[in-house]
């Protein structure tokens, strides 16, 4: 019964960034290398710690840079950013971030509420931020939001 199940799960934990960016108030660069730290203490070995959109848009992580270079040094733990488009991604691969995050969304409102391009934009800058991640041997990790359901257009075929 239990011989389809996979030998391992890996746990992409994305709390320092999607928890931390809805904040209303920034939380202090070294409270958060400390959160880091203590998940990887906990035994995580896949973090999301930040991403690398623009400061006007999410004020909450305009210190993505000083939190990637305040990262815990462990063995075996790797560390991604969201990156929402090539410019955001020119700044990743100036820190320790072993991976990308790219994401787009099912519902076209939700798009471009989120990060202010329509689907069709989004998935040409991911072509370029996935070659240029690649390249400089980084992973490469996508997902996309509201496949269930959509605050602004309810239900996603």
């Amino acid at each position: 019964m239990f011989a389809a199940l996979p030998a391992e799960v890996i746990v992409h934990e994305v709390g320092p960034r999607d928890g931390l960016q809805n904040e209303s108030v920034p939380i202090a660069t070294p409270a958060k290398i400390a959160f880091i730290n203590n998940l990887v203490e906990a035994g995580l070995k896949r973090i999301e710690v930040t991403s690398f959109v623009h400061p006007k848009w999410i004020p909450q992580l305009a210190d993505a840079e000083a939190v990637c270079a305040g990262l815990p040094d462990k063995p075996n733990v790797g560390y991604s950013a969201l990156v929402p488009n090539p410019r955001g991604l020119d700044r990743a691969l100036k820190t320790r971030i072993h991976d990308v995050a790219i994401f787009l969304s099912a519902s076209e409102t939700h798009n471009q509420k989120n990060i202010h391009r329509s689907v069709k934009e989004s998935l040409a800058d991911y072509e370029i931020v996935v070659q240029q991640a690649k390249a400089a041997g980084r992973g490469v990790r996508g997902y996309v939001s509201t496949v269930f359901g959509c605050p602004y257009e309810g239900a996603i075929e």
